[in-house]
Parts: C-alpha cells; sequence; structure tokens
C-alpha cells in the first residue's frame, strides 16, 4: 500500500508541478488543434476524406505530446539533481518510472481526443470501431511516453532530447503508414517501417476508423505491446547503470 501511495504522490506531483501548468495545458491543445484544423480545413479538402486523415493526427498528437512532455520533465530533474533524490525513493525502480511516465500517457491520451472531438463536429464516425480505437491510443501514448523515457535519460540537455526526439518523430509520420501508406514506400524503406513501434498503432487506428489495416488486430497489438515491454526495460537499465549501479 505504502508503494501505490508513493506512486500516486509522485504521479500527483508531475502533474501539478508540469503537465497542467497554463502554458503546458494550451500548448497541448494548441498544437493537435492546429495540426488537425491544417489537415482537416484544407483548401479542396472535403469531410469525406476526415476519417483517412484522423488516424494519422490522432497518432501525431499523442507522439509530439508524450515524447515532448517527458523530455522536458525527466530531464528537468536531471539537470537540478531532483531526479537522483527521486531514485533513493524506497519503492521499486519499475514502479518509480512507471510513475513519471503515467502522466505522459494522461497527457497523450488527452491530446488524442483533440482531433476526435473536431471530426465528430465534421463528419459521421459512426462506423468506427471504437472498441479497437481506444486501445490503440492507450498502446501509442504507452510505446511514445517510454520511447520518450528511453531519450531523456540517455542525455543531459533538454534541447538535446528534443533534438533526439526529432530524430525519431519525423521519420516516422513519414513511415509508419500515417498518411502515405506503407505499400507506396520504396523496397529498401519498408523493412524500416516495420521497425518502428508507430507503424503497428498506425494500422491499428487506421483499421478501426475506416477499415484499412494492413496486419491482423491481434498482431499490431501483439507487436506494440513488445515494444513497450522493450523501451521500458532499456530505459530501467540506462539507469541502472548510469546512477544506481
Amino acid at each position: 500500500m505504502k508503494r501505490w501511495i508513493a506512486f500516486w504522490n509522485i504521479l500527483l506531483k508531475d502533474m501539478r508541478t508540469y503537465y497542467l501548468k497554463p502554458p503546458n495545458v494550451s500548448w497541448g491543445l494548441v498544437f493537435p488543434l492546429a495540426w488537425t484544423a491544417m489537415f482537416f480545413i484544407r483548401s479542396g479538402t472535403g469531410t469525406e476524406s476526415i476519417p483517412t486523415l484522423l488516424p494519422g493526427v490522432t497518432a501525431v498528437s499523442i507522439l509530439f505530446g508524450t515524447t515532448s512532455m517527458l523530455a522536458v520533465t525527466v530531464t528537468f530533474e536531471k539537470k537540478t539533481r531532483s531526479f537522483e533524490r527521486l531514485l533513493l525513493a524506497p519503492i521499486p525502480l519499475h514502479l518509480l518510472m512507471l510513475a513519471k511516465t503515467s502522466g505522459a500517457i494522461f497527457f497523450g491520451v488527452a491530446n488524442a481526443f483533440v482531433p476526435i472531438v473536431m471530426a465528430v463536429f465534421l463528419t459521421d464516425l459512426s462506423q468506427v470501431a471504437w472498441s479497437v480505437f481506444f486501445p490503440a491510443v492507450f498502446l501509442i501514448a504507452v510505446a511514445s511516453a517510454f520511447l520518450g523515457l528511453f531519450i531523456a535519460v540517455a542525455v543531459s540537455e533538454v534541447f538535446e532530447a528534443q533534438t533526439f526526439s526529432n530524430f525519431f518523430r519525423f521519420p516516422m509520420i513519414f513511415l509508419c503508414g500515417l498518411f502515405f501508406p506503407i505499400d507506396r514506400l520504396p523496397v529498401f524503406l519498408k523493412p524500416l517501417s516495420y521497425a518502428l513501434p508507430l507503424t503497428y498503432g498506425a494500422d491499428l487506428l487506421h483499421g478501426a476508423v475506416h477499415g484499412g489495416h494492413i496486419m491482423p488486430f491481434s498482431l499490431d497489438l501483439s507487436v506494440l505491446g513488445v515494444f513497450c515491454v522493450v523501451l521500458f526495460t532499456a530505459s530501467l537499465y540506462n539507469i541502472n547503470r548510469k546512477w544506481i549501479a
């Protein structure tokens, strides 16, 4: 029970200190709004194309929201040495890191609802398989948060974390089937696409919204879950190697 009390206290501290600050809340809303509007309300695009675009803008909103917030929170605490003090807390390291990433996961899931709400007012979403869509949103947020954690513990400055994050984020936008079908990519790029976690999350979202998935849902969910475990384990290994060992 004491471990879970510590978990919630760390999560609530991060929410008050970082995530619920007015600039972060406004940025978290403005970015997905601007990104969604750029695709939904562009010249010559009718509402019939919104279901095709919705999976992409949803995934991008989650990806940028989670990785950007963790790049700030963890890297800033490392710089002020409060991260080292946090590691002294009498709870298991994996539970501690889950507490640090839970706020970013919630932030990413909240970002996902911005394009969804906009799409509801612009088109009919009655055909969306929400039982697939919502688990996909959650798993993309988890995988993105663990990717952000992996990056944040590997660098020492916030600007380094943001730069390193872009090294992963921008290729994923073009290679993971968010807006461009994977089967239209050059042959030599397709193996790289299948090595990225967002490919499987995007496939789930496309399948849930308009049925345009290329892999079975069970495979997408399984592979995305494996990516979550691998990224989280690699982050714990780095923390153990740099601060605990």
